[in-house]
């Protein structure tokens, strides 16, 4: 079966890719290249002895997404993960947010629509909970208002999907994750930020390797136990295997509703602090942070109950924050040597 992975050089699809070519999957990558670069590819057939079929495109351009899919008619399944993804950014420059992230995402779908069936799995976030009222979080918890453009983004996303679900031949599950980290375990493939990364641990192993000065701890005042922010931190391996049984899920039709939600996380909470002194432990660095004010769009504390994901998909997440931390370090060193 062709299974099409937009943005699939990137984090979270690039592992997606190689866990779908481990389990014999044709796979099919666009990417525009934005965050991303080629040599992800030769990663991707260091580990599974294949190279999946590649084409640059940007979803945004409209013809060539109608192009893309008259020339790929035979595609069984899409894996949607293109996108924009930073909270920060989204803040100050909410149009690229809007345009990148729905714009693509209804090109996509207004082609699948015209097969006679489509399942498509859409890289969601938990941050369409906003700040949920209690932990942890399951999928029935109200949708609160976004805390940023980005979270935005997520929620509109979902709704476009619902609707379109609910007229058209398409199948979806949405899978809302919570903090992708680490890499995988042959340091083939790994987090590969573009300039200063927006995202946490990056930062740190960055920090770690000595290429930043110093981490900045955006906030020491929240109501958690350390007074820094709480996040469920998931091995990115552990989020990839999740899709490829989604997706299954659907192909072999054992959905119970034309549109699924899971959330995808360890169930566990970590602080900002936790998991600097997990980095500290297994790297044996001392890590060099300052506080400073709260960002804006941050929430004070998110982590997933993971039962429904747990039950319905069979799927669980097996790595500590331990051995996530060590991967993404491992990989920090591979890549800077």
């Amino acid at each position: 079966m062709k299974i099409l992975v937009t943005g699939g050089l990137g984090f979270i699809g690039s592992h997606t890719v190689v866990e779908l070519q481990n389990e014999g999957y044709e796979v099919i990558v666009v990417d525009n290249l934005s965050n991303t670069s080629l040599s992800v590819l030769d990663g991707i057939q260091n580990i599974t002895g294949k190279v999946p079929a590649f084409e640059k495109l940007d979803l945004r351009e409209k013809e060539k997404v109608q192009d893309f899919f008259k020339r790929h008619h035979d595609i069984s399944g899409v894996i949607h993960f293109a996108a924009s993804k930073a909270v920060g950014e989204s803040v100050e420059n909410p149009l690229l947010y809007y345009e990148n992230n729905i714009n693509a995402l209804v090109y996509v779908l207004q082609e699948l629509q015209q097969k006679p069936e489509a399942n498509f799995i859409f890289s969601s976030s938990c941050t369409v909970y906003g700040q949920a009222e209690t932990m942890p979080i399951t999928e029935n918890a109200s949708i609160q208002t976004a805390m940023s453009p980005y979270g935005n983004t997520k929620q509109i996303g979902e709704e476009i999907i619902t609707d379109t679900a609910k007229v058209t031949n398409i199948n979806a599950i949405l899978l809302r994750y919570f903090n992708p980290i680490g890499a995988h375990a042959s340091t083939e493939i790994g987090e590969l930020p573009i300039g200063v990364p927006q995202n946490l641990v990056p930062f740190i192993t960055q920090t770690g390797f000595g290429l930043r000065k110093e981490l900045s701890v955006y906030g020491d005042d929240y109501p958690t136990p350390d007074g820094t922010a709480v996040r469920d931190y998931i091995h990115v391996v552990d989020l990839a295997k999740a899709h490829v049984i989604a997706l299954q899920r659907l192909l072999n039709k054992k959905n119970t509703e034309k549109v699924e939600t899971f959330n995808l996380g360890t169930g566990t909470g970590s602080s900002v602090l936790e998991v600097i002194h997990t980095f500290e432990k297994v790297s044996g660095k001392k890590l060099p942070y300052k506080i400073v004010g709260r960002r804006e769009g941050d929430i004070t504390s998110a982590y997933a109950n993971t039962d429904k994901a747990n039950d319905v998909l069979g799927w669980q997440a097996q790595s500590t924050l331990e051995q996530a931390m060590a991967s993404a370090w491992k990989w920090e060193q591979k890549i800077r040597s």
